[in-house]
């Protein structure tokens, strides 16, 4: 039964992890591109592309909440509520979408907290603005990915993601490097591309709800539901503390950028190699995570205990394995993979030495994102964002602004990745016991 559920795993994640792959190659599109124009766009995008993806990844977070919903009615065979879940999910998202996008206007307060050259600064504030425009598509999708990774469907996430990272490829390349329709617009280039892709993924998401095999199973845009209070209350319960969770994770590395400001463009476009590589392996444990999330949901939903141990078992096994060898791959490849981002000497030599500490982290990353996951089938999400506050923002950030400044000697960037590292060690060893507990409270109130 193991070797079965490594096996469904191994199936649900890969798409899952192409469509991942995809969406963070639209960054790291974004950073080899703009490594090619100036060390300004490339430190712009990084602070800015880092505030962008913190604001997602929180209201993301909170939408996500409709997948474990999703998952436990589908393995309860109640999928004649799956749908209402869904509607529900579609009217959250545009109204997250309206803070979101006045944040993206107007991102001065978290400007604020670091000085930075007037010329980033002004290309950020660009960046921002455009990117504002897209985020109600790039939400009303999220909706429709965690619905779709929910009911064990996820194949259609990899088409639309390899197509939109294709296009977007061609799209910033020839406006922010060749200037298509003038002079190259740099970041500005970056911005309009990921605007206009993030409204083709949504129309091609709900081309599929309406036109493919979910829409003819599910219906889900029969009998359209009116907002409903009670379903709100019940996704915003799981998904609150999912999307703070989500902000607390994300920000602990993106953030980096904003805090390293003072220390120079150069610095700033190192670090932003290195998170590029650190996005990347995190897609891995996160797709094998989404994926254990849906199957852990659906055995909860119809109380197969045995079923959801194994599923357990199998996803730490193969978050442990395969972690650990990209880990050995990141070290053995950095001078390649830093080459591929930047001609700038300096800045190479930046992101070499940051490197080994994203090499370093792999298995205990792994781990917690897992464990982090099967809490959420389990619909526990408050603790593990208390764990998330202390490790990430705690341990991670001001750990690391005192390594960075206060050490002696200063340890600089790397004093942030070094913090990182440490807090994802105490948030993998706080988490796996906590999701022990909960699948034996399930278990014996069942």
């Amino acid at each position: 039964m193991l070797l079965a559920a490594i096996r469904g795993l191994i199936a649900h994640a890969f798409p899952i992890l192409v469509a991942q792959l995809a969406s963070i190659g639209m960054m790291v599109v974004d950073t080899a591109v703009l490594g090619h124009v100036s060390p300004a766009d490339l430190a712009a995008v990084a602070i800015g592309g880092g505030i962008h993806v913190s604001v997602v990844f929180a209201l993301v977070g909170v939408l996500q909440a409709v997948g474990p919903v999703v998952a436990q009615l589908h393995g309860a065979r109640r999928d004649g509520e799956v749908a209402g879940v869904l509607h529900q999910g579609f009217w959250l998202a545009l109204l997250l979408a309206i803070p979101g996008i006045l944040f993206l206007l107007h991102p001065g307060a978290v400007l604020g907290l670091a000085a930075m050259d007037a010329e980033v600064e002004a290309k950020v504030r660009a960046y921002l603005g455009l990117l504002a425009w897209g985020l109600p598509a790039s939400l009303c999708y999220r909706t429709f990915y965690a619905f779709c990774n929910a009911l064990g469907k996820p194949r259609v996430l990899m088409g639309i993601g390899l197509a939109a990272l294709g296009l977007h490829a061609i799209l910033a390349w020839g406006l922010a490097l060749v200037g298509w329709f003038g002079a190259p617009l740099g970041v500005v280039g970056c911005a309009w591309s990921n605007v206009l892709i993030a409204w083709l993924a949504c129309l091609a998401a709900g081309a599929y709800l309406g036109l493919g095999p979910l829409g003819r199973r599910y219906r889900p845009f029969a009998g359209w539901q009116a907002p409903r209070w009670r379903r709100w209350r019940e996704l915003l319960r799981l998904g609150v503390p999912m999307g703070f969770s989500n902000l607390v994770e994300i920000t602990s590395f993106t953030l980096i950028a904003l805090f390293i400001a003072p220390l120079g463009a150069t610095v700033v476009a190192g670090h932003r190699i290195v998170a590029n590589l650190s996005a990347l392996t995190y897609m891995l444990p996160l797709a094998l995570a989404i994926a254990s999330m849906a199957a852990v949901g659906q055995a909860i939903g119809a109380r197969d205990w045995v079923q959801v141990r194994i599923t357990v078992r199998a996803a730490l096994l193969l978050a442990a394995a395969l972690s650990s060898l990209v880990g050995i791959l990141l070290w053995l490849a950095t001078a390649p993979l830093v080459a591929a981002y930047t001609d700038d000497p300096v800045v190479r030599q930046v992101a070499a030495g940051l490197v080994i500490y994203v090499a370093i982290y792999q298995f205990f990353d792994a781990l917690q994102t897992i464990a982090g996951h099967v809490l959420r089938a389990c619909r526990v999400t408050f603790l593990p964002m208390l764990v998330q506050i202390f490790c990430f923002w705690g341990v991670g950030l001001l750990g690391g602004a005192w390594l960075c400044y206060r050490w002696s000697p200063p340890l600089g960037a790397a004093g942030f990745w070094l913090a990182a590292a440490l807090g994802l060690v105490l948030a993998a060893g706080l988490l796996l016991p906590l999701m022990r507990r909960a699948i034996q409270a399930l278990e014996s109130a069942s």
